[in-house]
């Protein structure tokens, strides 16, 4: 679909008990077939905001769309089965081998047992993995990149529109790091999907965002292109975040 994939408008989210917010005032858009990277420390709040768009947390103030539609007004069951979301620690589940991982919500979705295997087939050749190497192993037989590139097939099993993505090559060395990010770039091209990408590293979110939200105490401090925040931060710690980066040597890799 062309248009607003996501929007968040003047969205509050508060610690429960506590006055303290989490998110003060959020508003962004990505339309669809962005890549939007959001970047800050921990406990900026830029996994909160991931979370509210497949309402796994609510806003306490303000409103999230998802498909020009409120989130509130999604059954949250199909709401996530329409979104991918990967996450750091991956989550497979170590009782079942790789194909019956990426084949999961397909099998919940009703699929054939041949039409299945033939999609999770056809997505670990996607991410790298030849399936009749892989495909019946256990997630404990896997690397940490391996284990990845499972989580990434298994989130885009049905093919969802949005893709949420939390660190999720943070837990890597830095080598197999920077092999996922050069895939995931290429990859995302084939794909066309609407992407959210949490990160805390300003390589990664340069490397691989079409836009990036910089994210710091509960507020986005400024939203725009890798080239255009570099050149033009708008405060001091946008700044001080991207001081030792230049757009010749980032934009280049």
């Amino acid at each position: 679909m062309s248009g607003t994939m996501v929007e968040f408008r003047e969205v509050m989210k508060r610690y429960p008990g506590a006055g303290r917010r989490i998110l003060d005032g959020i508003s962004f858009r990505v339309e669809s077939g962005e890549t939007l990277v959001l970047l800050g420390s921990s406990g900026s709040g830029k996994t909160t905001t991931l979370r509210m768009i497949n309402r796994l947390a609510e806003p306490d103030e303000g409103e999230v769309d998802v498909e020009e539609r409120p989130v509130g007004s999604w059954d949250p069951i199909r709401l996530r089965r329409r979104t991918g979301y990967v996450i750091q620690d991956v989550g497979l589940l170590p009782h079942m081998n790789v194909i019956d991982n990426v084949g999961l919500v397909p099998r919940l979705e009703g699929w054939s047992e041949s039409r299945t295997t033939e999609r999770a087939r056809a997505l670990l050749t996607l991410v790298g993995l030849a399936p009749d190497e892989f495909g019946r192993k256990r997630p404990s037989d896997l690397s940490g990149g391996e284990r990845q590139r499972v989580g990434v097939a298994r989130a885009l099993a049905i093919d969802p529109p949005l893709l949420l993505m939390d660190e999720p090559f943070g837990a890597l060395d830095p080598i197999n790091r920077r092999r996922l990010q050069d895939e995931f770039r290429e990859m995302k091209a084939r794909l066309a999907k609407t992407i959210v990408f949490v990160t805390h590293d300003v390589p990664e979110a340069l490397k691989l965002g079409d836009r990036i939200g910089v994210m710091h105490e509960g507020k986005l401090l400024q939203i725009g292109t890798p080239a255009g925040i570099l050149a033009e931060p708008a405060s001091d710690f946008v700044a001080e975040l991207t001081k030792l980066e230049t757009v010749e040597s980032l934009l280049a890799n």
